[in-house]
């Protein structure tokens, strides 16, 4: 008799989480089509400016260590 109060317990919880689930996805408010594409070319031409920088260090720290050693 305890195994029915427990799956009745687990399958109201589980319908309670799906409800919440649901009304949790309406309150996304999705980027538009152009906000999104200026924040990936944004994002792209970062990651190539930082990644260049963090070359240009790792170079010229080699050429340090090289001429040190």
């Amino acid at each position: 008799m305890g195994d029915k109060a427990n799956q009745a317990n687990e399958n109201a919880a589980k319908a309670n989480f799906s409800q919440e689930v649901k009304s949790e996805f309406n309150k996304i408010i999705w980027p538009s089509k152009e906000s999104l594409t200026k924040e990936s070319v944004a994002v792209i031409a970062t990651t190539i400016v930082l990644g260049g920088a963090v070359a240009l260090l790792d170079l010229g720290i080699q050429y340090v260590i090289n001429g040190v050693l």
